[in-house]
């Protein structure tokens, strides 16, 4: 064979397996829910700027029993990626370079996907371009993820008439989810996984039961009150109660256009010894005298629980109040 030849194709050979091989790494970072890659040369990375955006992107989640990071930074020098495509569906570029900029791309190699370019003449422009931008690009990574992992579920789903019909919602619940109680105004729901379960309740309070001046109390009293009423350990009179040790996480936000309250924390169960995280939605929906409550929980004493929570307030987040 000729030699030149030969050389030939002992790169193109190489050349597709370098391919392949970042490819088939990108699809698989992409396949993991709440990671980020971050495409970013070594000095760059080991420094303040790669600092910075650990303590955006790898803060703690609230709520949580123990330290878990708001995203799985998976970090890869530039010169590996220039010239190829990720499927990753967050990427973070930052380069050194002769202009300050932030921009973002929209499905920029794979879909679905966004990515941040950041760029600095320094190290000082590049941290400022963080500092601006990072509440926006949280919030487009967190709902991209929640879009994500609904879609992974929409091909088995829960039978969700029950809840129409006691609540006017429509939600989405994978079918790996099965009714544990339903009574008139309260259903519970419930996924079985290895040492533990994952929980939705859905259930409505009058509205004038909590009250705008001290609206975290209220909340408290009444998941409080649901949990002695429904849900109970083995030993007698145990019930599930708000960690009486810390007081919950509390923002008040908009629910699909509706005023809401998130609520997060932790739940006991009370003259027993389990415990987990919560996360608890109250819409205030005025036009049917109610608010309408939504939270999820997990027991998994083996388990982290970033991404079982997430999973919860995902489906969540699916819902809508139908109009009467």
């Amino acid at each position: 064979m000729n030699k030149t030849l030969f050389l030939y194709l002992c790169f193109a050979f190489l050349t597709f397996s370098c391919q392949k091989k970042v490819d088939s790494l990108s699809q698989e970072k992409a396949a993991a829910i709440n990671t980020i890659s971050v495409i970013i040369d070594e000095q760059l990375w080991n420094g303040e700027i790669g600092d910075s955006i650990r303590n955006k992107f790898a803060s703690p989640v609230l709520g949580l029993p123990q330290e878990e990071p708001l995203f799985t930074i998976k970090q890869f020098p530039l010169k590996l990626f220039e010239g190829f495509s990720t499927g990753s569906r967050n990427m973070i570029i930052v380069k050194k370079e002769n202009k300050s900029e932030f921009k973002i791309g929209i499905n920029e190699f794979s879909t679905p996907q966004n990515s941040f370019h950041i760029s600095g003449k320094n190290t000082v422009q590049i941290i400022a371009l963080l500092e601006e931008h990072s509440a926006e690009m949280i919030k487009r990574m967190r709902q991209t993820e929640i879009e994500a992992c609904l879609k992974t579920i929409k091909d088995s789903l829960l039978n969700t008439k029950t809840i129409k019909s006691k609540f006017d919602i429509d939600i989405t619940i994978p079918g790996n989810y099965e009714y544990a109680l339903t009574s008139r105004n309260f259903v519970w729901i419930k996924k079985e996984i290895t040492s533990g379960n994952i929980s939705l309740l859905i259930y409505q309070v009058p509205y004038q039961r909590i009250h705008k001046y001290h609206t975290v109390n209220d909340i408290v009293k009444v998941r409080d009150s649901i949990g002695k009423k429904y849900i109970h350990g083995r030993p007698r009179n145990s019930m599930m109660i708000t960690e009486e040790a810390y007081f919950p996480y509390f923002s008040r936000i908009k629910f699909n256009n509706f005023d809401a309250y998130e609520t997060k924390g932790t739940w006991q169960m009370k003259n027993d010894f389990m415990s987990g995280p919560f996360i608890n939605y109250a819409l205030r929906d005025k036009a049917n005298n109610r608010v309408l409550i939504l939270e999820g929980f997990c027991y998994a004493p083996s388990k982290t629980k970033r991404d079982l929570m997430f999973e919860v307030e995902s489906i969540i987040k699916s819902v809508k109040i139908l109009k009467k």
